[in-house]
């Protein structure tokens, strides 16, 4: 049965999350931000999936995180926002979508894809890098973040399954 609500329970996981969300993001900085990045934290938005307070908590992680990396006011606004509505339409798909796989695999696509278009949009008014430059940002922010959403958050995901026996595969 599922809690209602807020509890101690998800207040306290929320917390972690972001925690983690910033601890990893400021760890892994050289490669956590700029316009080729693989920010590692970044798979942390399929816990969505399991847990919706990880909606709230990868928000506030990426609000954190942009502000100790020093980014542009306006890229740590809407750069979080971006991650904020990836991870809602990542819950969303948790809830909608029955297959497992697909429900992982499309749950990721909202990470990749909405950082790797609209953060090269945001760079480009607040650091002025050129419109060329856009094709190039898209390649390289798909590539980073399949990485971080894929290639960590499934792992993430699998062990947290195993750990908390959540039976995320038998639902």
């Amino acid at each position: 049965m599922q809690e209602k609500g807020f509890t101690t329970k998800k207040i306290a996981r929320s917390g972690i999350i972001a925690s983690l969300y910033i601890a990893t993001s400021f760890v892994t900085a050289p490669i956590a931000s700029g316009a080729i990045q693989i920010r590692l934290s970044e798979a942390l938005t399929l816990l969505a999936l399991i847990f919706p307070e990880a909606v709230p908590a990868v928000f506030i992680g990426c609000v954190f995180s942009n502000l100790i990396t020093g980014c542009a006011p306006y890229d740590i606004i809407f750069g979080s926002l971006i991650t904020l509505f990836a991870s809602v339409l990542t819950l969303i798909t948790g809830k909608f979508i029955k297959n497992k796989v697909l429900k992982i695999v499309i749950g990721g696509l909202f990470p990749v894809f909405l950082n790797a278009f609209l953060l090269p949009l945001i760079w480009f008014f607040c650091y002025g890098t050129g419109e060329y430059v856009y094709i190039l940002q898209v390649a390289f922010l798909i590539i980073g973040q399949s990485i971080s959403v894929y290639g960590l958050g499934i792992p993430l995901i699998l062990a947290t399954d195993k750990r908390r026996n959540l039976n995320f595969w038998n639902k």
